[in-house]
């Protein structure tokens, strides 16, 4: 599939909870003339925490992405909380990857969108940030409690389930923060003139009309495993790869299924 711009954050490469294969999938089936790494692509708060994790696939990320720049691609990465120290580096382009405080994106229908991960506008990453890493080691856990119980629910024939994803929306302080970050990053959007602000950070993916602003967050590949994607008319749409990959394996095996079914006529 070809689009004109490509939206994805919070991969988090250098963790076990990183979805590279699915990603890779999504990569190898999605192509674009523009890429957007909108924050924590990489995870140095983890590797800094427990050491250097990186598996083949992680690598298989990076060398994907490096390919599609040489090949022509406009890639502009965004640093995150989480891999921050590339902040250190605006201006800078590895290997044609070009690194950005935030950008002004301007989509194919003339309108104009502030892009930036967003943890600037959380308080407890700016104010507190030893609560965050706090709060990091939890969420991690509760992934490292997730994989288990999924694995358990395979052996029932059930289909994943996010703890965490189910926590949040569960927990009416974590659907609070989540409704307060979504208000003060339109703000941020409708002071600067914006029509809609591109972001990252909480996991959360979404598109919405907020007041007439629209807020539009990619998501993450560490739970739900989405992506923003402009299509050829400048409009946006958010696309779960983790649900279209579960749909594509459910009608393999039901041709398979039909397949021996026939056979055995």
């Amino acid at each position: 599939m070809k689009y004109r711009t490509i939206f994805l954050s919070d991969i988090h490469l250098g963790t076990p909870g990183c979805q590279a294969d699915l990603l890779l999938d999504f990569l190898k089936s999605h192509e674009a003339e523009t890429y957007y790494l909108v924050g924590d692509i990489v995870d140095a708060w983890r590797i800094r925490r427990k050491g250097f994790l990186w598996p083949q696939a992680h690598n298989d990320v990076v060398q994907t992405l490096l390919a599609k720049a040489h090949g022509g691609a406009r890639i502009y990465f965004i640093p995150g909380n989480h891999d921050e120290f590339l902040r250190s580096y605006y201006g800078t382009h590895f290997g044609g990857i070009e690194v950005v405080a935030s950008a002004t994106f301007t989509a194919g229908d003339g309108k104009r969108y502030l892009v930036t991960h967003g943890d600037q506008f959380d308080a407890v990453v700016t104010n507190a940030k030893w609560l965050a890493h706090l709060g990091d080691q939890a969420y991690e856990f509760m992934l490292w409690l997730n994989t288990r119980l999924n694995r358990l629910r395979h052996l029932w024939g059930g289909q994943y389930w996010s703890l965490s994803k189910w926590a949040k929306h569960q927990v009416k302080q974590a659907v609070n923060f989540i409704s307060e970050y979504e208000n003060v990053l339109t703000a941020e959007a409708r002071r600067g003139g914006y029509d809609g602000v591109i972001c990252g950070h909480i996991h959360s993916a979404a598109i919405r009309d907020m007041d007439g602003v629209a807020y539009v967050n990619t998501g993450d590949w560490v739970e739900s495993c989405t992506a923003v994607v402009e299509r050829a008319d400048g409009s946006l749409a958010l696309i779960d790869w983790e649900r279209s990959a579960r749909r594509s394996r459910h009608r393999a095996r039901r041709a398979q299924r039909k397949e021996k079914t026939l056979e055995n006529v």
